[in-house]
């Protein structure tokens, strides 16, 4: 994927563990290590807002786009996957 999480640095410079995020955003301790290891599909606002919050940052702090590799990227013009298959 593209967008990387850099949240395990952000946890390592403020001192706090991931349980610790978890209970400051409301979020299950599962979904919140979801995102951390970058597995997620997708966030809510509402959720990125609570983590920005919690760690006093930007989302730019915690999201960074990396272009992927020239082996992985869809040809232009090449159709999309379908979300049926």
């Amino acid at each position: 994927m593209a967008i990387a999480i850099k949240l395990d640095d952000l946890l390592h410079d403020r001192r706090m563990t991931l349980t610790e995020l978890a209970d400051r955003i409301g979020i299950t301790l599962a979904n919140l290590s979801i995102l951390k290891t970058g597995k997620a599909r997708a966030i809510r606002f509402s959720t990125l807002d609570a983590i920005c919050k919690a760690l006093a940052c930007q989302p730019g702090d915690i999201l960074r786009f990396e272009p992927e590799e020239a082996g992985r990227e869809r040809p232009r013009g090449a159709p999309r996957r379908s979300a049926s298959r």
